[in-house]
């Protein structure tokens, strides 16, 4: 992706919060890892989209891959992010402000188009452990957008199990994880989230198929920016290819197998491989997010 030497409109607040531990981070209700306590805004969803491997997903919607913790600091910094510390994942952390500041550019532009006013999501970088407006997290839960406080949670390391474990290297790989959760908070914005809530608790039978529909228009919205991207000339040769590789790799089928060595497709919450892919692409091929329509038919 060409993103060096261009500078996106600042539009993200970011909170660096690497090298703190979650007992250094202020409003913490209970221990991270305590089971059931981090439901928040979307209800009964938010436990389904997290079950697939026995970790609740906190009150949002991201990428639940399993990723074990990695190691870091068990004091709080002094300040921000690392302190005085070298940043050994500077330029990472420079790719990831430029891309969720670019993708919320894009939404706050197509939502002016429409007259209607765009909320900003926040960006909050974490190690190990955090707290956010929907319960705590950690590493194994993966990137995800919180709808209770509007921010979008990253823990850089995750990139690295997306390419070593999953198999989905590459810039625009990670530039997908992002327009992902940007896609969240615009499902937010438009009260996507409320709605799907709401008739998961009318419907509960049909929990798990809301949640893959949810997860596939985020996909969709994705791909849609990704789209906007390629007009400006920012994709380079591979990058669509490396956004696919990506949405395959977190395909429900492609994680159980990888984890269980079997496919249980009734406990699908974010869609398979093939939808995925499916979604992301026609985002990107229509460049429309009236295309994105995960909720009114066969997905």
């Amino acid at each position: 992706m060409r993103w060096r030497g261009r500078r996106s409109e600042r539009v993200t607040r970011v909170e660096d919060r690497r090298g703190q531990s979650a007992g250094g981070i202020p409003g913490l209700p209970f221990p991270i890892g305590k089971r059931g306590a981090g439901v928040g805004g979307l209800g009964l969803v938010a436990l389904v989209l997290g079950l697939l491997f026995g970790v609740v997903l906190p009150g949002g919607s991201g990428f639940d891959i399993g990723v074990p913790q990695l190691p870091g600091a068990t004091q709080p910094a002094s300040g921000d992010g690392l302190g005085d510390a070298p940043d050994p994942d500077a330029e990472l952390k420079e790719f990831v402000r430029f891309v969720v500041d670019d993708a919320q550019v894009f939404w706050r532009d197509r939502f002016a188009a429409a007259g209607r006013q765009y909320e900003t999501a926040g960006l909050v970088l974490f190690s190990d452990a955090t707290v956010s407006g929907c319960g705590p997290a950690s590493s194994a839960t993966g990137p995800f957008y919180c709808p209770a406080d509007s921010k979008v949670y990253i823990d850089l390391g995750f990139y690295r199990e997306l390419e070593r474990r999953f198999d989905a290297p590459g810039d625009f790989a990670q530039a997908y994880v992002i327009a992902h959760e940007i896609g969240h908070h615009v499902q937010n914005l438009l009260g996507v989230n409320g709605e799907v809530q709401r008739l998961s608790r009318e419907q509960p039978d049909r929990a798990n198929e809301l949640s893959i529909r949810l997860e596939l228009q985020a996909d969709c919205y994705a791909g849609v920016w990704a789209y906007s991207t390629f007009e400006r000339g920012l994709l380079e040769s591979g990058d669509l290819e490396e956004g696919l590789g990506a949405a395959a790799a977190v395909g429900d089928d492609r994680i159980q197998e990888k984890a269980r060595g079997r496919i249980d497709r009734e406990s699908w919450t974010h869609g398979s491989s093939e939808q995925r892919t499916r979604w992301f692409d026609k985002g990107y091929e229509s460049g429309d997010p009236s295309a994105c329509d995960t909720f009114g038919g066969d997905v």
